[in-house]
């Protein structure tokens, strides 16, 4: 197995690398999960239920050419050498798409939307396969669960300075057209247009451009390889003996069938849980994004608190930790409805003080909400240095391949089965229910793996 030697970039290679989780988080925050996908899902389908079995499904259609193609080009990456024309293609891809979702409005063409969405969400999980295999050539091993959870901490920070944007200066209420500061949108737009979600899209696009830029300035990049012909042949060749070692890799296995399963159901709960309390409470984009404000802060100092952990207790704790108060968040999440929690086992008064998040079934699911915000951040960023830490840096690109691979091969699975027992049977709650079974799971198999995964089995 070849070895690659690893020098420490600079600090300005270092935030570079950094500073994409910074760039590429809002398309997540503000469009995927609390301000466009809700505005989907609420106001340019015909009912809440088949908006949310819309978006599920493209979420799904995203998911399964991720898990095809990622270890594809992670491998070919592998030989032409440099990461960054990948992601200097793929980042043109999302923000063409990003920008056309402008044209959004209510009425409009709901296939065309989710074909923008879906494009954008391959682009952007692509970016990021190339983005996360540049990691072993920056630090020491010791240091990657460190650099790796301060990137995603700083993506949150920008997720969330994004979304404060939308909900104080764009965010209008369509009823009296002025945003939560009592202000008229910027630009002009009219919330009763969808002015205010639709420029989401066009938004994420340029900050992601803009701040894509010191990673392509500052951050090294591997040395050059083979020409694209040589590249493909000798990596769809590598690819086929990885697929074939990594069964014999027995830890490294056994975690990414793990992170497959649990993984699926972390992506379902980020990308439905806005939608699913647009459609249960009749939230306006202002309390979403508000929601989202306060997962975001919180997702900061969940980030804050893994990256010291993890050099502590290692990686695989930090993941064991973040899964389990996830599916206690997710057991809450679809056991509150108005007037109850816990499945009716708490009664809760149905009266309305007024103002943001103003029924105590509201307030309920917050406190749940506050749950994701400290685990979903660390137990991506985690995972991500659980891998860097098995491989070496000259195998990176095909195993990051895999590992989003493992993260998206059967991620079209968890949406298809939430949106299709939606419909089937016309509860949002059951639909969302499936979430804690692939958490479950994945936490009974990750027990049994070793740390790092390239550790032989005991």
């Amino acid at each position: 197995m070849a070895v690659e030697t690893v020098q420490r970039a600079t600090g300005r290679g270092i935030w570079g690398w950094m500073l994409f989780d910074w760039a590429a988080q809002p398309f997540f925050t503000v469009v995927t999960t609390f301000i466009f996908g809700p505005y989907f899902v609420s106001r340019m389908a015909s009912d809440p239920t088949t908006g949310q079995a819309a978006w599920g499904y493209g979420i799904a259609a995203a998911g399964l050419v991720i898990a095809v193609l990622s270890p594809v080009l992670g491998s070919i990456a592998d030989q032409t050498g440099p990461r960054k024309p990948w992601i200097a293609f793929f980042a043109a891809i999302k923000i063409t798409s990003l920008i056309l979702l402008w044209l959004a409005a209510p009425g409009s063409n709901l296939f065309l939307v989710v074909l923008l969405f879906s494009l954008a969400s391959v682009a952007a999980e692509f970016s990021t396969v190339f983005n996360d295999s540049m990691m072993p050539r920056l630090v020491p091993k010791s240091e990657i669960g460190r650099i790796s959870n301060i990137a995603w901490g700083l993506g949150y920070l920008g997720g969330m300075v994004a979304l404060i944007f939308v909900v104080l200066f764009l965010a209008g209420s369509p009823e009296t057209g002025k945003t939560i500061i009592g202000i008229d949108p910027l630009f002009g737009l009219d919330p009763k247009l969808g002015e205010d979600a639709r420029f989401t899209g066009p938004m994420s696009a340029g900050w992601y451009f803009l701040f894509i830029l010191p990673m392509f300035f500052f951050t090294p990049d591997a040395i050059r390889g083979l020409s694209m012909g040589p590249a493909v042949r000798e990596g769809l060749s590598e690819l086929k003996s990885t697929l074939f070692e990594v069964r014999k890799r027995v830890g490294i296995f056994r975690f990414l069938v793990a992170r497959m399963i649990y993984q699926d159901g972390v992506n379902a709960l980020l990308a439905l849980g806005g939608t699913f309390a647009a459609g249960m409470f009749s939230w306006s984009i202002t309390e979403i994004g508000m929601f989202g404000i306060i997962l975001n802060v919180v997702a900061i100092l969940g980030c804050w608190i893994a990256a010291r952990l993890d050099s502590a207790l290692g990686s695989k704790a930090v993941v064991m930790i973040a899964l389990v108060l996830l599916l206690l968040a997710t057991a809450g999440v679809v056991s509150t409805g108005p007037g109850f929690t816990l499945l009716g086992l708490i009664q809760l008064p149905t009266t309305d003080s007024g103002g943001l998040f103003g029924t105590a079934a509201e307030k309920a699911y917050i406190l749940y909400g506050l749950l994701i915000g400290l685990a979903f951040g660390p137990v991506q960023a985690s995972s991500r240095s659980y891998m860097a830490r098995s491989v070496t840096a000259a195998e990176s690109g095909r195993y990051f391949g895999i590992y989003a691979l493992a993260g998206r091969a059967t991620s079209f699975l968890a949406p298809f089965l939430v949106s299709t027992i939606t419909l089937a049977s016309g509860s949002a709650r059951l639909g969302m229910a499936v979430i804690a079974l692939f958490l479950g799971l994945g936490v009974a198999i990750l027990l049994r793996t070793p740390y790092p995964a390239d550790k032989p089995m005991e």
